[in-house]
């Protein structure tokens, strides 16, 4: 039987797939970093809006084809804003732009800053256009893979024109990294309906824009991708003094809204590109599933007919999906195992047999099955799934489980494997 584990919860919290579902904060990722001398150096262009707007851009190639990112900055900053994330996802292969909006950084027309709120509204009424053109900049760069393109928004606007330009290209869209912000009515139903979107979400809790902090958790909680991920950095809550959008620099920059968050928590650019990297390269349009994110697909399980019903919610999913996840192997490994600890060995031999469908390589949840086939006296079914582990486990064709393939992990694995298949022999 599996040792008891035990969940450390530290500050700040990061709900992500690593580990037992909860991480601390984690570094900027190899796959951005190693083997780069310099990094790329961005060519400034020139983007012309619908009403001849010059729109100033920033695009930061690739070596090679790959997808595309599009940046967008909050209210009081730049695509500057950006430069450092931009020219890291280019190193890691993924090619991307950042855009100054008009009445921005150095885009034409009248400092935003400068505006009555009657020509705010007229502004913001062109920004569609002038997203739309860098939307078609990025996409007809050579090497840009057109229908696998991520979005990353900062502060209200930032967000929001992130979430609508994902709407309007739901079919080329494949990620979101959306940090300190919201979205109208619209945007929430937008992400409740994109189930196949994954999401990261950003906040922290001194913000100094307080109401951010409940707005992302509104945006997460809607959100029905049972990948997203919500980073939270814990803290106080600062005072209310006046809203995002009016009177730009009212209110004092404390680094922690949007970009200004990348000084302060400097784990959290790697975050960022480790997701693009993950969702655009690895595995597009897909991250690993997220106990966090899939806590009702969890406590679903536990009601009568749960597993059943999950079940059949897979299978479903599969005939869309082949790699489609409902939840993470390793949260359903440690409920299966408190029941088995708990004396339920056929509760248990449901949740593994569950988890064993969803993952069929992991030699980890043929292990799990061969424990709880042993508790409950099914012998030969036990004999089975050991046997089976020790072949996964020597054929080194797939990792040891969804989450590890440790050498020792592997060769924990390995032992409960031959644990079950020495007390079988013994005749206990």
């Amino acid at each position: 039987m599996k040792p008891i584990r035990i969940l450390l919860v530290l500050v700040p919290i990061i709900f992500s797939v690593s580990g037992l579902g909860r991480t601390t904060k984690s570094a900027a990722p190899a796959s951005a970093t190693q083997g780069q001398q310099s990094p790329p150096v961005a060519r400034v262009v020139d983007l012309k809006a619908s009403d001849g707007t010059v729109l100033k851009a920033s695009y930061f190639a690739a070596a090679k084809p790959g997808p595309g990112v599009l940046l967008f900055h909050q209210s009081n900053r730049t695509r500057k804003a950006w430069e450092g994330v931009a020219a890291q996802l280019a190193a890691a292969g993924i090619n991307t732009l950042t855009l100054d909006l008009r009445g921005f950084g150095e885009s034409g027309g009248k400092p935003y800053d400068k505006l009555t709120d009657k020509e705010i509204a007229a502004a913001r009424d062109m920004w569609p256009g002038d997203i739309e053109a860098a939307w078609q900049f990025l996409v007809s760069q050579p090497g840009v893979q057109v229908n696998a393109i991520g979005l990353g928004g900062a502060g209200y606007d930032g967000v929001d024109n992130s979430v609508q330009t994902a709407r309007l290209h739901s079919t080329q869209v494949k990620s979101l990294a959306l940090l300190s912000g919201e979205t109208f009515l619209p945007g929430l139903h937008f992400l409740r309906q994109a189930s196949q979107l994954p999401e990261l979400f950003v906040v922290s809790d001194d913000d100094e824009y307080p109401p951010t902090v409940d707005a992302m958790e509104l945006l997460y909680i809607t959100a029905s991708n049972p990948g997203k991920k919500f980073v939270h950095y814990a803290g106080e809550r600062a005072p209310w003094k006046w809203y995002e959008l009016y009177e730009i620099g009212t209110v004092p920059a404390t680094g922690s809204h949007g970009t200004d968050m990348f000084k302060v928590h400097t784990d959290l650019p790697g975050i960022v590109v480790d997701w693009f990297v993950t969702t655009l390269l690895k595995t597009p349009g897909r991250a690993p599933a997220d106990t966090v994110a899939a806590a009702r697909i969890i406590t679903q399980l536990e009601t009568p007919g749960g597993v059943a019903q999950v079940t059949q919610q897979l299978t479903e999913l599969r005939r869309i999906d082949s790699k489609a996840e409902l939840f993470p192997e390793v949260a359903l490994d440690i409920l299966g195992s408190d029941h088995l600890r708990d004396g339920d060995a056929k509760f248990a031999i449901e949740i593994f047999k569950l988890n064993l469908l969803a993952y069929p390589d992991s030699a980890d949840a043929h292990s799990d099955l061969a424990e709880a086939y042993l508790s409950d006296g099914q012998k030969e079914l036990a004999r089975q799934y050991a046997e089976k582990v020790l072949a996964l486990l020597d054929a080194h064709t797939a990792p040891a489980s969804s989450w590890s393939d440790t050498e020792p992990k592997r060769g924990l694995i390995r032992h409960s494997a031959e644990r079950v298949l020495k007390e079988l022999s013994s005749g206990n």
